[in-house]
């Protein structure tokens, strides 16, 4: 295989650089509760006239940077109310300027701007033949490390140029949904599966409506609590009940945002430090439903767990807690489709081999086993996947990164059976893409890294992130690459 011609990956000039004036705002607390008091008493200090001129000034240099500074700014007073003697007679100015002590911005890609994913837009309308507009998602770095995910769009049109669609200067969070609807039978069947049915669990579950809201819940486990001294086994199970539900919840943006205003930034306790490496994939169900699945990385400081996204439009996310003995560790990946009637998935259980993984269920995972263990130089280290597996005619195409000396990643390819994706059918010895002269300085040295590519009109285009730091795009002419993984 050495004396075969290398294969001929082309890189575009195109790159996607960290912009550290892309900011959100966030809530800001300083110190413990005596300093903040001491704040709201500074503030209140000020007479209406220079408390005006105070706030003038204040949103001459902040208020053209946000979209939606002032309904931010509400939900940050209300924060801090509390603390306040007497709020009633505060006016609204006052308020605001409250508000503004208790408000910062966050850059969300001052450090990097990385590990990109991409799959068709659901949007296909009004496109130029052999074109395809599509979603790029980008790992977004900012202050201490926390990671957040954001977005860009474009067309490849039919010669595979890749036309950016403008970059919003604006960034935006989305709303969670503070009492969000459960369906009865899927959080009944996550509480057998991790054997928290019992007597005070059926009695509550029993008075709950088949579709409930949070505020439902939580008011039926107070009340059967009232009504009856629970055990610490019912106790732990009430437990696993809030944090099921608070695992699951719904994050929306304003219609009229853009693709790239729309950051989806860490909110929830088992992702607080970040959100990390997303994998999108546009997935088909068996009647032809379509959607769209990302598997990510939460952390929360000190443990990791996969989480699953899913959206139909990318305005509305749902986030979705998995479970299973084969739910850990980091790259999980989902098939486009079912396989032989099973979800199917790539993962890393040990943070060394590649794994598969099958179910019945797109929340349970429990079957796994090895796809492929380090058997090149250039992975030597550990292996991992690189998105989802892609269907072609001739089998399943994974991309894969590699870890080898110096803890240089590359990136490669390996083929698997179409109806058997256990079965490795082609792999290139060589990887397809390894950090050029000009892609190893960065935040994390020597690293060629995607969460995702595309076939597009014959060609696998693969954006990838450049030393943790920036992202750019290669592409290969797909029947060449499959040749070789077939040879």
């Amino acid at each position: 295989m050495n004396s075969m011609p290398r294969l001929h990956l082309k890189r575009k000039r195109q790159k996607f650089a960290p912009d550290a004036s892309r900011v959100i705002i966030r809530f800001f607390g300083p110190g413990d509760q005596t300093h903040q008091k001491n704040v709201i008493n500074r503030v209140c200090s000020l007479s209406e006239k220079k408390s005006r001129e105070v706030l003038k000034s204040v949103r001459r240099n902040f208020s053209n940077r946000h979209k939606n500074l002032d309904d931010r700014l509400i939900k940050h007073y209300q924060r801090i109310e509390n603390l306040i003697d007497t709020p009633e007679s505060l006016s609204m100015e006052r308020r605001q300027l409250l508000a503004f002590h208790f408000t910062k911005e966050y850059s969300i890609e001052s450090v990097a701007f990385c590990n990109p994913s991409i799959v068709p837009h659901p949007d296909q309308d009004n496109l130029p033949k052999g074109a395809m507009r599509v979603i790029l998602s980008f790992r977004a770095i900012g202050e201490e490390h926390i990671s957040s995910l954001t977005f860009r769009s474009g067309v490849l049109d039919k010669d595979n140029i890749f036309i950016m669609e403008p970059i919003s200067p604006f960034v935006e969070t989305a709303t969670v949904e503070e009492n969000p609807t459960y369906k009865k039978s899927s959080f009944l069947m996550i509480l057998e599966y991790v054997d928290k049915c019992n007597h005070i669990v059926n009695h509550i579950f029993d008075n709950l409506s088949d579709k409930f809201q949070f505020e439902d819940l939580k008011a039926m486990i107070e009340e059967t609590l009232l009504e009856r001294d629970a055990s610490r086994e019912e106790l732990d199970a009430i437990d696993m009940i809030f944090w099921i539900a608070r695992s699951n919840f719904v994050k929306t943006y304003r219609p009229e945002t853009l693709l790239s205003e729309r950051v989806i930034f860490p909110t929830g306790q088992n992702e607080i430090k970040g959100i990390e490496d997303a994998r999108f994939v546009r997935f088909t169900d068996d009647d032809g439903d379509v959607r769209y699945y990302a598997t990510y990385t939460a952390y929360n400081g000190q443990n990791i767990l996969p989480v699953l996204l899913e959206t139909r439009d990318f305005l509305k996310f749902k986030i979705l807690s998995i479970y299973g003995k084969a739910v850990k560790d980091k790259g999980m990946a989902l098939f486009p489709r079912k396989i032989n009637g099973k979800y199917m998935m790539i993962s890393r259980q040990d943070g060394e081999n590649l794994f598969i993984m099958a179910s019945d269920h797109l929340h349970f995972w429990d079957q796994m086993q090895i796809l492929k263990s380090p058997r090149f130089p250039w992975e030597f280290v550990q292996i991992g996947n690189c998105g989802s597996p892609m269907e072609t005619e001739k089998g399943w195409l994974l991309l894969t990164h590699g870890v080898g000396a110096m803890r240089e990643y590359c990136i490669g390819a390996i083929l698997l059976d179409l109806n058997d994706p256990t079965r490795i059918i082609g792999e290139l010895a060589e990887p397809l893409i390894v950090p050029n002269e000009y892609e190893r300085e960065g935040y994390v040295p020597n690293v060629a890294y995607t969460c995702g590519a595309i076939i597009h009109n014959g060609l696998l285009v693969i954006p990838y992130a450049i030393s943790d730091t920036s992202s750019g795009i290669a592409t290969i002419k797909l029947s060449d690459l499959l040749d070789r993984l077939e040879g």
